[in-house]
């Protein structure tokens, strides 16, 4: 018998118990598409010199999953259905009116056999939004994933979604537990390439973000894991060109929210010119106005969450900041911390006071009522997205709908000036005429 962990999973035969081979169907290892080899797993183009000294070629883009290679077969187990508890969704929260509208829209659009696009501002609720069409999936006996490019907001998911759901769930990342069959997956982008015709529905949030946005081997794994019948719903906060261009050929509908689950705006940033802060700090010194706004914001005891657009920067800064704030609880984190999810809960639970990081925070992580400091601001490595994504981290908790959201700067850049006329029209959408500064 065929543990249930094995169904609608894509295996190289090394990755196989001898005694399976004969159960499972046989697929083609490359294809061939205008000429060209192309890896049916990941659906890379394979170069001339990823060969092996029979010459025969294999894939070097998917090889962490195990070398799939020409002239040998991938397998999979076809998909069983699940079985869930009635309810499956034992969330007592309330949608508003207008999360709502976009819940039903999302079960109508489904029923359809459509594919949808959610594009709802930060701290829209989009994760309460989808839990009724999640619900409706799993009990009708099928399978869903809901998959990101970040790590943390996988992390942050499955967390809430642990305590919603009565069926079991599976987290899957890089350093996670193997797949153990669950009805409900929440993984990174690149574990859908483990799957093939798995899920009946697959939901993508932070659709916009890096690495998945342009990456055609990620974009394949979402089709890929899918069912033939299957669907799929992009999430966003900030939209692209290339998901407004499937909208207007109406390969995805398109669903809209301009206002936050509370009910308030968009905040605003305040822009203030900083020069010199990396002279500064090779000197071992903070610049008098930002450590000023800093030990200003520390007397509202509220958390302070300040953004680097790199990692040895945001690193010494941390370290000189401590000198300057000695009885503060302050750390570092970024992509390359050991212990990230341990201080981002840290900082979460307020055992932290400021925290200092880079564009890993930018988006998918909940922090109540914390201020944000963007340091740099014009820094090439922001654009106008990921501003927009690091300043919807304020304003998110009903308590404080408000919150302060500063970029400091050494020369406004275009990222900086469209991502402010971006939270102005969102707000604008929102009902919201005037603009709304920060405190």
């Amino acid at each position: 018998m065929i543990p249930k962990e094995y169904y609608g999973r894509l295996f190289t035969k090394a990755q196989l118990p001898v005694d399976y081979l004969s159960e499972a169907v046989k697929l083609e290892s490359m294809i061939k598409v205008d000429k060209k080899l192309r890896c049916k797993r990941c659906y890379s183009q394979i170069e001339e010199d990823w060969q092996l000294p029979n010459g025969q070629y294999y894939c070097r883009a998917c090889i962490v999953f195990g070398r799939n290679q020409e002239g040998k077969e991938l397998y999979y187990f076809p998909s069983e259905k699940s079985e869930v508890d009635f309810p499956v969704l034992k969330w007592l929260g309330k949608l508003t009116p207008y999360q709502n509208e976009v819940s039903e829209k999302l079960l109508k659009t489904y029923k359809n056999q459509k594919h949808s696009l959610v594009h709802a501002v930060t701290g829209a609720g989009k994760t309460e939004m989808i839990y009724k069409i999640v619900a409706y999936v799993l009990e009708n006996k099928n399978r869903v994933a809901i998959a990101s490019p970040r790590v943390d907001v996988c992390r942050e998911l499955f967390l809430r979604m642990q305590k919603d759901f009565t069926c079991s769930i599976s987290l899957l990342h890089a350093d996670s537990e193997p797949y153990d069959g669950s009805p409900l997956v929440i993984a990174t982008t690149h574990q859908l390439l483990k799957f093939y015709h798995s899920f009946d529905l697959i939901i993508v949030d932070e659709v916009d973000a890096f690495p998945f946005v342009g990456n055609v081997m990620l974009n394949h794994a979402v089709k890929q894991a899918k069912t033939e019948t299957g669907r799929y719903i992009y999430l966003t906060a900030t939209s692209t060109l290339a998901l407004e261009e499937q909208v207007r050929l109406g390969a995805l509908e398109k669903h809209h929210l301009a206002r936050r689950f509370h009910g308030n705006p968009l905040v605003l940033p305040r822009f203030f010119w900083q020069g010199r802060l990396q002279k500064s700090l090779t000197n071992g010194k903070l610049p008098s106005l930002l450590i000023h706004q800093i030990k200003k914001q520390r007397k509202s005891n509220f958390p302070l969450l300040i953004f680097f657009p790199n990692i040895a920067v945001g690193e010494k800064f941390s370290i000189t900041l401590k000198k300057y704030l000695p009885t503060e609880n302050i750390a570092f984190v970024s992509s390359k911390s050991e212990e990230r999810s341990t201080i981002v809960e840290k900082f979460r639970k307020k055992e932290l006071s400021i925290l200092v990081t880079t564009t890993i925070l930018e988006r998918g992580v909940t922090f109540p009522q914390v201020d944000v400091f963007v340091c740099m601001a014009n820094h090439h490595l922001y654009t106008s997205s990921s501003l927009i994504q690091i300043g919807g981290r304020v304003g998110r908790s009903p308590e404080r709908p408000t919150g302060k959201l500063y970029f400091f700067h050494e020369g406004l850049s275009k990222s900086m000036l469209q991502c402010r006329k971006e939270i102005n029209a969102m707000n604008k959408k929102g009902g919201f005429e005037n603009e709304v500064s920060t405190m």
